[in-house]
């Protein structure tokens, strides 16, 4: 089992900033893919970016590319997802989800971008 905890949301004005971080608990991550995803009312949950822990490489959706950066910290057992240049249209809850063999999910934190 792995437990996912999502902490960072909020409220932001559209141009502004919210840093979410993931801390991970329960299994080593070196084999799993992290990712962020989000789910906004009356919408599917999508993938936002996933990171590979054991080389830190990374892939993003096409509508956050340039704008949301994803990382880890091997020390912490955190994923970190930074948002910049935030828009409306990014608002939903933001998950955390760990995946190797079996798919872990954290609680979900909400973000709200006014316009």
């Amino acid at each position: 089992q792995v437990q996912l905890v999502e902490s960072g949301g909020g409220l932001v004005q559209a141009g502004g900033s919210l840093r979410l971080s993931c801390a991970a608990s329960g299994r080593t991550l070196s084999s799993y893919v992290m990712g962020w995803y989000r789910q906004a009312p009356g919408k599917e949950r999508e993938l936002v970016a996933a990171i590979r822990w054991s080389d830190g490489n990374t892939g993003y959706a096409d509508s956050v590319k340039g704008r949301f950066t994803i990382s880890r910290d091997t020390s912490k057992n955190t994923v970190i997802l930074q948002m910049d240049s935030l828009k409306p249209e990014d608002t939903a809850i933001y998950y955390c989800n760990a995946r190797y063999r079996n798919s872990y999910w954290g609680q979900g934190t909400q973000v709200t971008v006014s316009s």
